[in-house]
């Protein structure tokens, strides 16, 4: 993989991304692949990050939808509960940053129940997507640059470093959340706007009571 044409990298990188992410368990396969394909290809840094990145996305969108249809009955037989409630808390709390961050880190921070529980709770689909993809790009991505520059010593910091990662990310996480909330705040949403118009007042000054009302 690593020293294969691009024509035979892509593809496979596709493949093992997706099966990674849905059906097998391939531990840190797609990281070791991005990782040494950038330290012997530097060029490859601007590029091979998105392939796996798609095919994790692609394995994302088959665990999804195989737990949105199987259930919370399929979703227990295959996690513990407690982990379960656990991570449904999160979403219920925590939003995309529940998909988001676990999708950021390297194992063995656990990712494939998110995926899962977000198909049981029926997440939206396009928003699930988007996240996923964010979040793996920019992983990928920053893996590979750093492996042009560090090598493969750069899985190792990672892994070692984890807590750190992790207070980061979370911290980018609500800095966007806190954000999106005053724009919102400044920005209210059209149809609010049109609700405030239209809103009640009472009869205008000098009008009567019933006037303008039809009798039909």
């Amino acid at each position: 993989m690593i020293s294969l044409p691009i024509y035979y990298a892509a593809p496979a990188m596709l493949v093992i991304g997706a099966l990674d992410s849905s059906l097998l368990s391939l531990p840190e396969i797609n990281d070791y692949l991005v990782v040494g394909r950038c330290f012997k290809h530097p060029s490859a840094a601007f590029y091979f990050p998105l392939f796996a990145a798609v095919g994790s996305v692609i394995g994302c969108l088959i665990l999804y939808t195989i737990m949105r249809r199987g259930g919370q009955a399929l979703l227990r037989r295959r996690f513990k509960r407690e982990n379960i409630e656990r991570v449904e808390r999160a979403y219920a709390r925590y939003g995309f940053l529940a998909i988001a961050i676990p999708a950021l880190l390297p194992p063995p921070m656990p990712f494939k129940i998110f995926v899962a529980t977000a198909g049981t709770l029926e997440y939206p689909r396009w928003k699930f997507l988007v996240t996923v993809m964010i979040a793996r790009s920019f992983r990928y991505y920053v893996e590979g640059i750093l492996a042009v520059f560090y090598g493969r010593r750069v899985l190792s910091f990672l892994r070692d470093n984890s807590l750190v990662i992790l207070s980061i990310a979370c911290a980018i996480g609500f800095l966007i959340l806190f954000v999106y909330a005053i724009v919102n705040r400044r920005n209210p949403r059209p149809e609010d706007a049109n609700a405030a118009e239209v809103t009640y007042q009472g009869p205008r000054d000098g009008a009567e009571p019933g006037a303008g009302i039809g009798t039909d």
